[in-house]
């Protein structure tokens, strides 16, 4: 196993974001505005558009006119992927309660299962391919049900 530098940045963002969580660590200015209704509003759209982008390396796989960029998609997902925490950082410190914990825990763990892809893993096992694969794209799924759950929520009761 070779760790690259995205996997290195991904892990390190991590590291950061958990560590400033559990040791009550927090940017008040960002604090602040992440308590404004218009800067979460802002934030989450951000974050909600991350993780639209993060579904075009799917469709650039599925869709035969987009299969001729999947390569350069997949190098973005990548970075996107090793920055995510920093952007979840900037809309909430905190894992939140309920619902909104179980998206955080499985937006931190998923990021965490993307940063050991198989170029760092490096191997053919093709049932470690699928069972990585599987995971990584179930969790995608949830956070994305959770995440739409979420904005439905916000506009529902604000």
């Amino acid at each position: 196993m070779k760790i690259n530098k995205l996997t290195s940045i991904g892990l390190l963002l991590l590291f950061l974001y958990l560590m400033q969580f559990i040791l009550g660590l927090k940017w008040e200015w960002l604090y602040n505005m992440q308590q404004d209704e218009f800067y979460k509003r802002w934030s989450g759209l951000g974050l909600a558009l991350f993780i639209v982008i993060q579904w075009l390396l799917t469709f650039s796989r599925i869709v035969k006119k987009l299969k001729k960029y999947s390569f350069k998609v997949t190098s973005l997902h990548k970075w996107f992927g090793a920055l995510s925490p920093l952007l979840f950082y900037f809309h909430s410190m905190s894992f939140g309660y309920g619902y909104l914990m179980l998206l955080t825990y499985i937006f931190l763990v998923n990021n965490f299962i993307g940063y050991f892809n198989l170029d760092v893993i490096k191997s053919t096992n093709e049932i470690l391919f699928k069972g990585w694969m599987i995971t990584h794209v179930a969790f995608s799924m949830v956070i994305t049900i959770l995440m739409v759950f979420h904005i439905s929520m916000v506009f529902y009761y604000k």
